[in-house]
């Protein structure tokens, strides 16, 4: 059954796990975040497993030559045994291994056709791994894609992304347009981190504000960048992102953007998500 979070009156409101994980967080602040905004949905990563009423494995290299799958050139095979849940984080680990004619492996998982939400605040907290190759994000899409609409034309929110050879840069981005490439069009900006620990070292909080017809980015609170509707219609598209999307989380090893790993990358590298949670407003 999918479960649907939407931002209308009377929605069914779902209670945090309340786990302070020794960092910090409490339940108070998990419950009441925001002003005038409820907590709808929360992963807290609590337990020694994924939680696969919530959460599906995405397995192998997802790459079709038609264009038709997922992926990016990456090098890695994603696998269900890089993916644990420790110490009340997801640990999403890249290994330098050969499995099915590649060099390494990793995870990737994903709420589709299980939890799907339409707006809201949406913070992730995790700490991220570095190297020349290595790429990790938090991400969603479109909830029609691909059964109805391929990519880009559902619509991609990436959340987080990060670039292992850039410790201390951070990039938000959207995706839209007809599928396939044929008029692909994307919209992002970054943000670096000033004065304290980069994102390998300690774990910050990623987030973005999604209303009608506008997404903002926030890192650790801090707003970074923004996109609407009247974006996409400057540019000749329509606008996907008022419809439900789903969660992604994954590792990925090289591909077209980061680039291969090189002689300085060290093996094992880890994503650590602390949460993903979900508030909306309460009118």
């Amino acid at each position: 059954m999918i479960v649907r979070l939407l931002l209308l009156a009377g929605v069914t409101l779902l209670s945090a796990c309340g786990r302070t994980g020794g960092r910090g967080v409490t339940e108070a602040r998990s419950a009441s975040a925001y002003p005038g905004m409820r907590l709808v949905w929360s992963e807290e990563f609590a337990g020694d497993s994924l939680n696969e009423a919530d959460w599906n494995y995405l397995l192998g290299t997802g790459y079709n030559n038609d264009g038709s799958g997922w992926g990016n050139n990456e090098l890695q095979y994603y696998r269900r045994e890089n993916t644990a849940v420790r110490d009340g984080n997801l640990v999403i680990t890249a290994r330098e291994e050969d499995y099915q004619d590649r060099r390494y492996t990793a995870s990737r998982i994903t709420t589709d056709d299980k939890r799907e939400i339409t707006f809201g605040r949406i913070d992730a907290r995790a700490k991220l791994p570095i190297g020349q190759g290595i790429w990790p994000a938090i991400w969603m899409l479109g909830a029609d894609f691909p059964a109805n609409q391929g990519w880009p034309a559902a619509g991609e929110i990436d959340i987080m992304e990060h670039l292992g050879h850039r410790p201390n840069t951070l990039y938000g981005t959207v995706h839209y347009g007809t599928s396939y490439g044929k008029d692909y069009r994307h919209k992002g900006d970054s943000t670096r981190l000033e004065g304290t620990a980069p994102f390998h070292e300690a774990f910050h909080t990623f987030s973005i504000d999604w209303r009608r017809d506008t997404i903002e980015w926030l890192l650790d609170d801090e707003p970074y960048h923004r996109f609407t509707a009247t974006d996409a219609r400057e540019a000749g598209q329509p606008y996907p992102f008022n419809a439900p999307q789903y969660f992604l989380i994954n590792l990925a090893v090289g591909g077209n953007w980061p680039g291969s790993p090189d002689s300085t990358t060290r093996f094992p590298q880890e994503l650590l998500v602390d949460y993903v949670r979900v508030y909306q407003s309460e009118q």
